[in-house]
C-alpha cells in the first residue's frame, strides 16, 4: 500500500502522487519515510529528495524546508524545489561558474556578497547533482564548501 506525497515550493506544487517511499534530507541525516510510518514534523536541509514509485527513482533538487509525516501523507513544504527533469544542466554550470568567479573575486569571506556567492554556489552545485544523476552520468559532487 502505498503513501500520498506532495511536494510543494512557495510558488507551484512540484509533486503530487502516490509512492512506495520517500527519502528526505533531514536536518540530522537522510530519513526514509514508507506508508504508515508514524507522525512526524522535521526540517529539511538542502539536498536530493527521493520518491520512489513502482520501483522507479524521481529525484528533486530541495533548498530546505519543513517535511510533514502523517501515517497517509507525506508534505515537504520547500524553500525551493525542481524535479531533476526541469533541471536546465547549462543553465546550473554557468550559474556554477559565475559563482566560482564571485568568490575568486577577493571579496572579503564574511561580506554578503562572498556569502551570496557560496550559496549560489551550493544551489548550482546540487541542481547539477541531481540532473546528472537522473542522467546516470554522475560523479557525485560535493556541496560542502
Amino acid at each position: 500500500m502505498p503513501i500520498r506525497c506532495e511536494i510543494v515550493s512557495q510558488d507551484r506544487a512540484v509533486f503530487e502522487g502516490d509512492v512506495d517511499i520517500v527519502v528526505a534530507p533531514g536536518a540530522d541525516g537522510e530519513l526514509g519515510i514508507l506508508p504508515h510510518h508514524a507522525p512526524l514534523l522535521t526540517t529539511l536541509k538542502p539536498g536530493v529528495l527521493r520518491v520512489r514509485q513502482g520501483g522507479r527513482d524521481e529525484l528533486f533538487a530541495i533548498s530546505g524546508g519543513v517535511m510533514e509525516v502523517r501515517p497517509d501523507i507525506v508534505t515537504v513544504l520547500a524553500d525551493a524545489a525542481e524535479a531533476a527533469e526541469e533541471i536546465d544542466i547549462s543553465r546550473a554550470e554557468e550559474a556554477r561558474r559565475r559563482a566560482e568567479e564571485s568568490l575568486r573575486s577577493g571579496v572579503p569571506r564574511n561580506s554578503e556578497v562572498y556569502l551570496a556567492a557560496e550559496a549560489a554556489l551550493r544551489r548550482s552545485n546540487l541542481r547539477l547533482q541531481v540532473a546528472r544523476r537522473r542522467r546516470g552520468s554522475v560523479p557525485r559532487i560535493d556541496i560542502n564548501l
